[in-house]
């Protein structure tokens, strides 16, 4: 696909990092980048709209806020064909349309206002995984490239969407990419104990399942290089682990068993609260983007 890369900003410094972000990811795919920002259509609700010289105030903060972002893209990416828009409206539905036309709809992970202080809470739940491209929450600036790019795998259509992303971004990047494969192990009742070992040899099946799953990703991008990790672990502490030696962390917005069932409940908002990188969620829909 050949949409711009959309990135929501409202004026805080992680959103100014998301369009750092996003500027480069446009640049590397030879895409425009398209930066919105949206201006509830309640905030003239408020009591102190009344105070003279608010609504000019309001206006005048957005379209500094849109200006600001315009400047800073063009000057981390020069010549990069930058638009701006400046909507009024529900920020969840408005970016959700953005997405139908979009690569990747980037956003920061906290923010001021309505648009991003609530992006590990509404704001996620009303996008991750419900847009029609990737969403890209960008935690804040990373001083150096590591070069790694992790994906969490079990298997999933949505996982194996994830992994085409994944492998995408590598190859764009020239980084490598570090296939995860969090297993959790069942609750043990007292009776349990004599199970150890059936379970070690369901865990070593499901790695080698995962392995065999991996072989036509080596064969597509072959210049990429790839490393497998097969972890007995709670998927958040797993993922956000290896996230500390990753320039970007990629999961799929639904999966099998406790890897990604819940990436917009328990699971995804563990991670986008934990991780320490930018983290992409990407739905079953982005196979054939």
């Amino acid at each position: 696909m050949t949409g711009p890369i959309v990135v929501g900003v409202d004026g805080s410094p992680q959103s100014t990092a998301a369009v750092d972000w996003a500027a480069d990811d446009a640049a590397r795919r030879g895409v425009p980048l398209k930066i919105v920002h949206v201006r509830e259509p309640w905030a003239n609700e408020y009591p102190f709209h009344r105070v003279e010289g608010f609504d000019q105030s309001l206006s005048d903060f957005c379209e500094g806020v849109i200006s600001g972002a315009v400047q800073r893209a063009k000057e981390r990416v020069p010549g990069l064909a930058v638009t701006a828009e400046l909507a009024t409206g529900t920020v969840v539905e408005k970016l959700k349309a953005e997405s139908r036309q979009a690569r990747a709809l980037v956003v920061g992970s906290r923010g001021m206002g309505g648009f991003a202080g609530l992006v590990l809470g509404s704001i996620s739940m009303g996008i991750a995984g419900r847009a029609a491209c990737p969403v890209v929450i960008v935690r804040g600036p990373r001083k150096d490239e590591r070069r790694e790019i992790v994906v969490g795998f079990d298997g999933s259509e949505h996982s194996e969407a994830a992994m085409r992303y994944a492998f995408e971004e590598a190859q764009l990047r020239g980084a490598g990419v570090r296939v995860v494969y969090a297993w959790q192990m069942p609750a043990f009742t007292p009776f349990a104990v004599g199970y150890t070992r059936v379970l070690d040899e369901v865990f070593e099946q499901s790695a080698e399942m995962a392995r065999r799953q991996l072989a036509p990703w080596r064969e597509k991008y072959p210049d990429v290089p790839v490393t497998q990790s097969a972890v007995c672990g709670h998927p958040i502490a797993v993922l956000s682990d290896f996230s500390r030696e990753a320039d970007l962390l990629v999961v799929g917005s639904r999966g099998l068993g406790g890897f990604g069932s819940a990436v917009l409940g328990s699971v995804g908002h563990g991670v986008l609260h934990r991780a320490h990188c930018a983290v992409a969620v990407v739905g079953r829909g982005e196979e054939e983007r």
